[in-house]
């Protein structure tokens, strides 16, 4: 059954709705600060896409698709524990059991002074592959891995690691990567599909340096470029 982490309605029938919000709460690092600017940290530093949850994990498409997603194109500079090395050390060392809730993974925040924005990038073990389940109208279903669900304010990347540091494990681990919106839903009336495409190749780009940094046989089965055409 697979159990897939959301502050939504399920995406899938047998999905199981948990809480994420605990995950999604700001941390004194990296959380955006005071949104009026006034208490700017001295070491507080803004970067560009790419060099966001460690340098390795937003590739210049993804880096792309976040300025689509928030309008921006510079961030907050994550924090040092957001990392994908350290995610990925984290979830070697939860496997086979892994976490109830989805694991902040990197946290991206819009700088201090412009409108507010902030994205959960999570990850977790799910008991199995995907269902055949149907899928909520919200989200579309695409060809990356063992299956990508993407909406407009959130995508999850299912993928299939068989990997020597996972605890020497003979089998797959079942991996899901989110990726959403903190903050209230909305519900956009246009570039419904530029959205959706755009959360995609974030989690297809934190999805693919997971895998990458796990040693997953052949990359978890993700291709080097997303692959945006519905399933």
């Amino acid at each position: 059954m697979r159990t897939v982490i959301s502050l939504m309605p399920p995406a899938r029938g047998g999905l199981l709705s948990a809480a994420l919000a605990g995950s999604l709460l700001l941390g004194a690092t990296g959380c955006g600060g005071d949104k009026d600017g006034s208490k700017t940290p001295k070491d507080y530093k803004v970067v560009a896409g790419t060099q966001l949850c460690g340098g390795n994990a937003i590739s210049a498409d993804a880096a792309a698709a976040l300025k689509v997603i928030t309008g921006a194109s510079r961030f907050e500079a994550s924090s040092k524990e957001y990392t994908v090395a350290l995610a990925a050390s984290a979830l070697a060392s939860a496997y086979p059991v892994g976490p109830v809730g989805g694991t902040n993974a990197c946290r991206i925040f819009t700088p201090i002074g412009t409108p507010y924005f902030k994205l959960a990038i999570t990850w977790r073990l799910a008991d199995d592959a995907p269902s055949d389940g149907p899928v909520s109208s919200k989200f579309t279903v695409l060809k990356m891995g063992e299956e990508t669900l993407a909406g407009t304010e959130k995508a999850y990347v299912f993928f299939a690691c068989r990997s020597d540091k996972l605890g020497g494990a003979s089998g797959n681990a079942h991996i899901v990567i989110g990726v959403e919106r903190g903050g209230m839903p909305r519900d956009p009336q246009d570039n419904i599909m530029a959205l959706k495409n755009a959360y995609a190749t974030v989690a297809h780009s934190f999805s693919l340096a997971m895998a990458r940094e796990l040693r997953c046989d052949k990359n978890g089965g993700l291709p080097t470029e997303p692959v945006l055409e519905p399933a």
